[in-house]
């Protein structure tokens, strides 16, 4: 069941009014959406908001994503964008601490060729943010898997195209290694889980840094469970400066954003932050101090079902040569893409050449004119 809101034109009222100024967090849910919708209001192709239920189920309930002292019903922000009747149905998953609003240099590209569907996962951006109650990888996973799981059935969904960015992408593989019947074809963008190192939870430096006292501090601070939103939070009415500075600095590379780019991202990213803590509180069951995976995917190329493309910014700090490792396993094809001029956030830094590797990646798929040059790599781009 989905309640659908038309932001065909979308709203450019704003919510900041003297009492919530006067609140140490000044956001609430009717923030996200109202940042979300001025964001996408720079692009061009229509859409379809929507808060999909996903049910609901007791407290105490086994279901990983149900643990919860409330047992209301869960919803996932989701946006869906006009598309040419048959086109191939491109998903895309966020990364941590991010949302589907990540996307929006994206949107009108894509869906020239694809009916997009962009989520919020579970305790981010404009969906549910239930408490977060995992006490372990394996329930952290259920969390995010099973969630999205139950979105798909929701949406009716099966045969899409499925692309993850950076944690977004951890889940997206894991969720087509237990459900692979649903995934035409896998795309991971800078994913997380893909270490080259024989032994993920002591590589060489990080066993080097956590012999110090700095090391010691930190990885006492991770454990805590200590995240960035905390910071932000922590703020009160000072944190959107402090996000306005890390937008500014952190897209810096490529294709750099516009004012109006900026404004509108920083104010979107803000209240994602700011927000009630929920999902972020994974990170210390995902990750290891360094941002290595508890449970990295390297081991499970052997049973790899679903063809993949994995695509990394040339100057991304997510390495691939865990993607090399994992391709030598795979009994599926598998390319790997490295674009110029981007660094790990690659649809925001080189949008194009983001595109032209996603049109490859899925050019048995798509209706493209012979001659496009998506039958062999585009210019520009690298294969790994």
């Amino acid at each position: 069941m989905a309640e659908e809101i038309n932001t065909t034109k979308a709203s450019t009222s704003s919510r900041w009014t003297w009492p919530s100024l006067l609140r140490w967090i000044p956001t609430s849910t009717d923030h996200i959406i109202d940042a979300e919708k001025r964001l996408l209001s720079l692009v061009k192709t229509p859409y379809v908001q929507e808060k999909v239920n996903i049910g609901s189920g007791p407290s105490g309930s086994k279901v990983g994503w149900f643990r919860s002292t409330s047992d209301e019903p869960r919803f996932l922000n989701t946006v869906t964008f006009d598309s040419k009747e048959g086109s191939p149905t491109l998903v895309m998953v966020h990364g941590y601490a991010a949302s589907q609003g990540f996307f929006f240099r994206n949107f009108d590209a894509l869906a020239s060729c694809f009916k997009v569907i962009a989520i919020d996962q579970l305790g981010w951006g404009g969906s549910s943010r239930p408490d977060f109650t995992c006490k372990s990888t394996e329930e952290t996973d259920a969390w995010f898997i099973d969630s999205f799981e139950e979105w798909r059935k929701a949406k009716h969904l099966s045969n899409f195209i499925l692309l993850g960015h950076s944690f977004g992408g951890y889940v997206a593989a894991k969720y087509a290694l237990k459900h692979p019947e649903h995934v035409q074809h896998l795309i991971l963008v800078g994913p997380a889980g893909f270490s080259s190192d024989s032994d993920v939870s002591k590589p060489e430096w990080l066993t080097r840094i956590r012999g110090t006292w700095k090391g010691a501090i930190a990885n006492h601070i991770w454990a805590s469970n200590f995240t960035p939103e905390k910071i932000v939070r922590g703020l009160g009415p000072w944190g959107p400066n402090l996000v306005r500075r890390y937008t500014s600095n952190r897209f810096s590379t490529g294709e750099l954003l516009t004012k109006d780019e900026s404004r509108l991202l920083t104010d979107y990213v803000y209240h994602t932050l700011a927000a009630k803590a929920s999902a972020e509180l994974c990170l210390k069951y995902i990750f290891i101090f360094g941002g290595f995976t508890q449970k990295p995917l390297l081991p499970s190329a052997l049973n790899w079902k679903v063809p993949t493309t994995f695509i990394y910014g040339v100057q991304d700090w997510m390495s691939c040569e865990g993607a090399q490792e994992a391709r030598k396993d795979m009994k599926v094809p598998c390319e790997i893409i490295r674009v110029p001029q981007a660094d790990h956030f690659v649809f925001v830094d080189n949008p194009n050449g983001f595109h032209s590797a996603v049109f490859h990646a899925c050019r048995r798929f798509l209706s493209l004119s012979p001659g496009s040059g998506y039958e062999s790599l585009p210019e520009g781009l690298m294969s790994a």
